[in-house]
């Protein structure tokens, strides 16, 4: 599987790199290293990581179609924080039911990590909603979503994939800082609306 491995990390690389130019391109780049992925962790038992995977292929689909029929492809969308009460009621939420799932997924499935492969695909799909909703602090999610998947990835064998998420917690952390910024720009605006803390 490595050479599949490989296929799929340099595509996961040009999705990053065609998303940051905003090209509608990222999205089939994202399509196709996500297909692979989704063989490649049912391939060594990550049960969930496939299953998730098949959830970032949903959203490479939505993706696309937002960015080619959503006219301004959310670019007017402000950026927002969450209160550290609606953090904390999240991150409790998505916990327990990782928890609960990952019970599921050890006792009815194969699944090898299954408590921990059960937390990461909870906590990105939480991720990834906040990202939809330019919450900054969902880059923060991904940095220690992106570490415990590092560890999933190097004890499968999966070296490629594991080196590709240490970049991935470069990148996110970089993108929250960059984030950080341009809420600061947006709120120094005058006139413009109202941050929502939700």
């Amino acid at each position: 599987m490595t050479g599949w491995e490989a296929v799929a990390v340099v595509l996961a690389i040009a999705y990053l790199l065609l998303a940051m130019k905003q090209s509608l391109w990222c999205w089939a780049a994202a399509a196709i290293s996500t297909t692979i992925y989704i063989v490649l962790f049912w391939h060594v038992s990550l049960l969930m990581e496939s299953a998730l995977s098949i959830f970032y292929l949903v959203m490479a689909a939505v993706g696309f179609y937002q960015w080619r029929f959503g006219g301004n492809r959310g670019e007017g969308t402000p950026l927002i924080r969450w209160s550290v009460n609606k953090h904390l009621s999240v991150i409790g939420t998505t916990a327990l039911l990782g928890i609960g799932l990952g019970y599921v997924m050890a006792t009815q499935t194969s699944a090898d990590f299954a408590y921990l492969d059960a937390q990461t695909t909870c906590f990105a799909v939480v991720g990834t909603w906040m990202l939809a909703k330019k919450v900054v602090e969902n880059w923060l999610y991904w940095v220690v979503i992106d570490l415990v998947s590092i560890y999933l990835y190097f004890n499968k064998g999966l070296m490629l994939t594991s080196a590709l998420f240490v970049a991935y917690v470069v990148l996110a952390y970089i993108a929250y800082r960059q984030w950080q910024q341009q809420l600061e720009q947006q709120q120094n605006q005058p006139n413009d609306g109202q941050l929502n803390p939700a």
